[in-house]
């Protein structure tokens, strides 16, 4: 049976937060971003998703042009940003490095997962610009 894959937008991010939530429920918080981007990466693939991980991510300023100013944890299906941490606490300021890196990428949506939480609920920002 084919698998439909990921599609654009609100579906993108519903899709991926799922898969997030069960590498969650099955590591439990405590470990390495690392850790949880590859199982997360195993999971994209395993149901279908175009993703790429760990994406250099260029800019240009003024006169200058920096190839790898950034480089993103994962892009899913050429529309999402995926940041994972693995922190105490999400601060205004991972927020603000999320939208900085959907500017710099020109992509409008983003997830922010912090998989350090009781509740993975409780370590999820989607963010759209």
């Amino acid at each position: 049976m084919d698998r439909p894959g990921l599609v654009n937008g609100a579906d993108v991010t519903d899709q991926v937060i799922g898969l997030a939530m069960r590498v969650h429920t099955r590591l439990g918080p405590g470990l390495l971003e690392n850790a949880y981007e590859l199982c997360l990466c195993h999971e994209l693939k395993r149901n279908g998703a175009a993703f790429r991980r760990q994406v250099e991510l260029p800019i240009e300023y003024d006169d200058i042009s920096i190839d790898c100013a950034y480089r993103a944890d994962v892009i899913v299906a050429d529309t999402v940003i995926v940041e994972i941490k693995s922190v105490e606490r999400l601060l205004p300021l991972h927020e603000a490095q999320l939208l900085t890196y959907l500017r710099i990428g020109r992509y409008s949506v983003g997830l922010l997962i912090n998989f350090n939480t009781i509740s993975l609920k409780h370590g999820l920002r989607r963010c759209v610009i």
